[in-house]
């Protein structure tokens, strides 16, 4: 018999769990359930022969992730099944997008499932039995519209259980992006047996599920380095299994513009690194659809007015006169926080009608209209004092964003989306916070928690969106690359930090919005926290180490953001976030380790 007749829990690796110290092609170990944790045995020390992997899934928590804020009730047996055994039936769409979409997403999960299954060996494929077919019947009662959007109701209702010689899963949801949740964790309700020699799934489950916060999100900057499609593509299959929700794209920056777009081709011409390091419209839109599917909006910022560079510096050969002002200054730390410099010209009415394309076309190619983000950090007063010494830079400043902000409104088809983000800078500091538009205007805050502008914010009653650089930014502690300094940020944020920063919590009376609650159970009125995003920006990160960067780290913030338990048992979450892992790993994300592989074989506490 391969399944405890007790609860759940433990963690580990199911794929690593292959590599066991085998005689020959028989298992040595096998691992029992004891005092909620599982403990190994030699297999001529007991008379159950059982996989840790197995083990970890009977015995005693829920080991899905993010953990569910809903209750949960799981069975503690478990049946074989195979990745092409499980069918849909969608009992009930609004639209036919809707249903176009579940069948997609759907056909995702069995190909998860499908690269699960190959991880265990044909050698000893049933062991365990017959595979057991499963329905997993799906009805979507609300939004007919399958776009993440910043209404979008993400709960779902997730029920399993055994009838008629098959297992039986009922999704129901409000939305796609809700029934896709429901998917993600049911496919976590199954796992890979190495002794069994096939996937296992629970017998029965009943879960019911919500997020605390509408605005999950990860950053990438794929401008300070380029990364091929099929990374872009992998990390937001990363997201969905995580139930992140936004792919916050930092597309463009002073070092490239790889973005090629029909509106400005000239960007791209004159600032990607190369031909071969660019994204098509067509590339884009493929990003786009497989995020969708996955329940992830795609967030493409432009950044401007600073953080442009030669990309911008073909104006006055066009005939457009200067589009852009420092370009390449030195010494360039008097002119901008990272070589090279540059930013626009906020005098040029050319540069507000590229603008206007540019905005225009990223809403097309993203189908996101109800957010949008403007970039807005960093802006060099000594620059703009050179160029323009009759006004006060900060002026100029508040003057670009409102002409920005225009701009965005007509490529928007005259209405502004519900929010659009600037990130944190001086200029969401007051005296300037006061005159910028609090209903539709969100800030980003990217400075560290203690700061007093990082609060104001908040208090000021902004909607927020949290990445604070002294928690959530990936690119920490690892030296700096323009000198012998420790660089712009460190140490090294490690996933306890990252799950354990709660900044909502942090001070007395601190609430959130979007259905969070305040560490006294109650929301602050003025503070309207819509979630928070870790940011994986790329000096030193190129092609091929994205992986192993940004995960798991980035699912400790998954599970604090959709959850936001204030206690969680410390064992749980460790054991929980490996078992995590290595559902990533199976996936084909190149996951970092969370401890030696000896420590989950040996020992777990």
């Amino acid at each position: 018999m391969y399944f405890l007749e007790n609860a759940r829990n433990t963690a580990a690796c199911f794929n690593q769990s292959i590599l066991l110290f085998f005689r020959g092609d028989e298992p040595q170990w096998t691992w029992i359930c004891r005092n909620d944790r599982c403990e190994r045995l030699l297999v001529s020390e007991s008379t159950t022969l059982q996989s840790l992997a197995t083990c970890n899934m009977l015995c005693a928590s829920t080991q899905l992730w993010p953990q569910p804020t809903g209750p949960v009730s799981l069975a503690t047996l478990a049946v074989p099944l195979r990745a092409d055994g499980l069918a849909l039936h969608v009992l009930a769409s609004p639209s036919p997008e809707v249903t176009d979409h579940l069948g997609d997403a759907f056909a995702l999960m069995r190909e998860d499932l499908r690269a699960l299954e190959r991880t265990v060996s044909e050698a000893r494929r049933g062991a365990a039995g017959p595979p057991r077919p499963v329905l997993v019947r799906v009805g979507v009662n609300g939004s007919g519209d399958p776009r993440m959007r910043l209404d979008t109701d993400e709960s779902y209702k997730l029920s399993l259980g055994p009838h008629a010689g098959r297992l039986v899963a009922n999704i129901t949801a409000q939305s796609f992006c809700g029934a896709r949740h429901g998917l993600e964790t049911l496919a976590q309700l199954v796992w890979a047996d190495p002794y069994a020699g096939s996937l296992l799934v629970l017998e029965a489950a009943a879960i019911e599920d919500a997020p605390r916060f509408k605005y999950r999100g990860l950053l990438l900057d794929t401008a300070r380095n380029y990364f091929p499609v099929g990374e872009l593509l992998r990390t937001v299959d990363a997201m969905g299994a995580n139930k992140l929700n936004t792919f916050h794209w930092h597309a463009s920056d002073s070092q490239a513009f790889p973005l090629r777009l029909a509106s400005a081709p000239q960007l791209a011409a004159h600032g990607a690194y190369g031909a071969g390091a660019v994204y098509t419209p067509d590339e884009v839109r493929a990003v786009v659809r497989r995020a969708r599917l996955r329940g992830v909006r795609v967030l493409l910022e432009v950044d401007t007015p600073a953080h442009v560079g030669r990309a911008w510096a073909w104006g006055a050969a066009a005939g457009l006169g200067h589009l852009a002002h420092c370009v390449e200054a030195e010494p360039w730390s008097v002119y901008c926080g990272e070589p090279p410099c540059g930013q626009l010209n906020p005098r040029n009415p050319h540069v507000y009608s590229l603008l206007e394309q540019i905005y225009a076309e990223i809403i097309q190619l993203t189908g996101v209209d109800d957010l949008f983000h403007l970039g807005g950090d960093e802006v060099s007063e000594r620059c703009w004092t050179q160029h323009f010494n009759d006004t006060d830079p900060m002026e100029l400043w508040l003057e670009f964003t409102r002409r920005a902000y225009r701009a965005l409104e007509r490529a928007n088809g005259g209405k502004a989306p519900e929010l659009t983000l600037l990130w944190s800078s001086r200029l969401t500091r007051s005296p300037y916070l006061e005159r910028l538009d609090a209903k539709r205007i969100g800030v980003q805050v990217w400075g560290a928690s203690r700061w007093p502008e990082s609060r104001a914010v908040l208090d000021a009653g902004f909607r927020a969106v949290i990445s604070h650089v002294d928690a959530w930014y990936l690119d920490c502690g690892f030296g700096s690359w323009r000198d012998s300094s420790d660089g712009h940020c460190g140490p090294y944020r490690s996933w306890q930090q990252m799950y354990e920063h709660r900044p909502w919590a942090e001070e007395a009376g601190g609430g959130v919005g979007g259905g969070g609650a305040s560490s006294a159970g109650e929301p602050a009125a003025a503070w309207r926290v819509e979630g928070g995003a870790a940011c994986q920006w790329t000096e030193q990160l190129a092609p091929g180490g994205l992986d192993a960067r940004v995960w798991p780290r980035a699912a400790a913030l998954a599970e604090r953001l959709w959850s936001d338990r204030a206690t969680t048992a410390e064992a749980d979450v460790y054991l929980r976030l490996d078992t995590q892992r290595s559902r990533l790993l199976a996936r084909g994300v190149h996951a970092a380790p969370l401890w030696p592989r000896w420590y989950p074989n040996i020992q777990t506490s």
